[in-house]
């Protein structure tokens, strides 16, 4: 395993480069929060499948510079930073909020996305039946600005986070884990219960708010606004992952792509856990 810095022209993204260094490539997104260090619990599993799995901070999170972005800039920075580690093709592989991004990069020219794997990824939220609706008062009125403030908007999302963040600073507190109880799926919490599981992603959301929480902000406004990429422009297959009784991303969201993907070819999975998913789908992608 070795971490890099990429420049990107007066700002920097922290990139994480484990697994296999000769196997195929998956360029993994995290979700929101989250940090290149989400998938370092298993790390040596994917090793042991053959895979290089490649990951990186947006923009704000762990040891990235902070700076507005959208999903077509996203897009460019995951192929920056593949080029910097040699990777000419690879798939890309998106939790949560992290699965727009990973689809995002898949609409940039040249071919280069083998394949597109999400997992209980964010749909356009206005495409998704009730999505908006669900929003608490924090999140309406930072949706209200989007269209003309989106610096404004990202403040907005960003300060509904900040719970979390004190969270996640407190080293003596009941720790992130206890914000999403009531959140996760039952297999979830059983994975999250295991100290190893629970003490990564504790470690990786204290890593991804440690420079505050901008890059949740950006994030939020990047998907739940009107996305900047044309999704018509993805030509590879696609797999999508749902966990039956995920209470963030049902499965009913991953129905949401039936009709952007009908004529592509795709597959939406049901599965228990949305975490215990994450290294399968990494060996789905990479095989």
């Amino acid at each position: 395993m070795r971490e890099i810095e990429v420049d990107r022209g007066g700002r920097v993204l922290r990139a994480r480069d484990a697994g296999n260094p000769g196997g195929p490539g998956v360029v993994y997104f995290h979700g929101t929060p989250g940090s290149r260090l989400d998938l370092s619990f298993d790390e040596q599993v994917v090793a042991d499948s053959g895979v290089r799995l490649v990951s990186f901070d947006r923009p704000g999170y762990g040891g990235s510079t902070p700076a507005p972005f959208g999903l077509a800039s996203i897009a460019a920075d995951a192929h920056a930073v593949a080029g910097a580690l040699g990777l000419a093709r690879f798939a890309t592989l998106g939790v949560s909020g992290g699965g727009p991004g990973a689809l995002a990069a898949a609409t940039v020219p040249g071919s280069r996305v083998s394949r597109v794997g999400v997992v209980s990824g964010a749909a356009p939220l206005q495409h998704v039946p009730g999505a908006l609706d669900s929003l608490d008062d924090n999140d309406r009125v930072a949706l209200a600005l989007l269209a003309s403030d989106p610096a404004g908007a990202a403040a907005v999302f960003a300060a509904g986070f900040e719970p979390l963040a004190d969270l996640a600073r407190d080293p003596d507190g009941p720790g992130v884990a206890s914000a999403l109880a009531g959140l996760l799926s039952s297999r979830d919490g059983e994975l999250l219960a295991d100290r190893r599981r629970a003490a990564a992603f504790e470690e990786s959301t204290r890593e991804a708010l440690r420079q505050g929480t901008s890059g949740s902000g950006w994030d939020n406004v990047s998907w739940i606004g009107e996305w900047d990429i044309d999704l018509s422009a993805v030509r590879c297959p696609l797999l999508l992952w749902y966990g039956s009784d995920d209470k963030l991303a049902p499965p009913s969201t991953g129905n949401t792509w039936h009709s952007t993907f009908r004529k592509r070819s795709w597959s939406c999975v049901t599965v228990k856990a949305t975490w215990g998913s994450l290294n399968t789908s990494a060996r789905s992608l990479a095989s």
